[in-house]
């Protein structure tokens, strides 16, 4: 995969809150009226077999795909981001949802076991850890989503949100296995308590291989994280977006995984926008 030119992502470097990108193009290809089929599916990843749930537009493909990412919970469900799959279902991508290590019946243990004994002056090192660790498993997600033979391998992309979003980041400081990486709310929750992590953010973002779009809704638990992170990748030159949109219900929390997981007729056409000006 190749990096486009800096002039062409000259608009992702600039940060933009609260302003539109602009309606997806109605006419693009794949749109269809309603989903397909989902299958629950097993994964390799090291030591581990994960569970994962995978959603499949109608068609033969090849389709874009993107792996997306839960958040801090030990039991996530596909219930609960269906929402999420069926809208990219509609435009023609395969969509794969991954429980993590000790998640929803992924074999390993849920990264809040294994920091719960850590001493408070190192549980935030410590959870910065279990989340890299954790990460081998998203990395594993893409490689066995971009063998599909109904798949575009050169247009996986990866998302997330909360935790998830932070997994999405870290993802494309690693590898260019995905060509986007979408970030939804990282670290809105954990960031003002933890230096440890926003130092591990900030590098992923200085160090990005791929175009990173950050987004979440102002009414949101925290948006310094989006703001931060779009700062030093604007710095440094990575190609990237960031928008804040606004608020999303009444609540913090309707304003984080509310925003995630039932706001696709607010950031949906800009996700799809943002891929769509992307070449493998």
């Amino acid at each position: 995969m190749r990096f486009a030119s800096r002039h062409r992502f000259a608009i992702f470097a600039s940060l933009v809150v609260a302003q539109s990108c602009g309606p997806h193009n109605p006419t693009a290809p794949r749109t269809f009226d309603h989903p397909s089929s989902t299958t629950s599916v097993s994964i390799a990843s090291g030591p581990f077999e994960l569970k994962a749930t995978l959603a499949r537009p109608v068609g033969e493909g090849p389709f874009r795909a993107i792996v997306y990412n839960h958040g801090s919970a030990a039991a996530p469900s596909y219930k609960e981001q269906r929402e999420i799959g069926e809208f990219f279902q509609r435009h023609g991508i395969i969509t794969l949802f991954p429980y993590r290590r000790g998640s929803s019946g992924s074999e390993g243990v849920h990264w809040e076991k294994r920091v719960e004994h850590v001493p408070a002056n190192g549980r935030f090192a410590a959870i910065v850890r279990a989340i890299e660790e954790d990460n081998d498993d998203v990395i594993a997600s893409i490689e066995w989503l971009r063998k599909l033979p109904d798949v575009d391998p050169r247009r996986v992309a990866v998302a997330g949100c909360s935790f998830g979003g932070i997994q999405a980041l870290l993802t494309a400081e690693r590898t260019k296995s995905a060509y986007a990486a979408i970030d939804f709310a990282g670290a809105s929750m954990s960031w003002a308590n933890s230096q440890e992590l926003q130092d591990r953010l900030k590098a992923a973002a200085a160090h990005a291989q791929v175009p990173v779009f950050l987004l979440q809704a102002e009414n949101d638990f925290n948006t310094t994280p989006t703001r931060e992170l779009a700062r030093v990748m604007a710095h440094v030159g990575k190609p990237h977006r960031v928008k804040i949109y606004p608020p999303h219900g009444l609540t913090p929390q309707e304003g984080h995984h509310g925003f995630c997981f039932s706001g696709t007729k607010e950031w949906g056409d800009d996700v799809l926008a943002f891929l769509d000006a992307l070449k493998p």
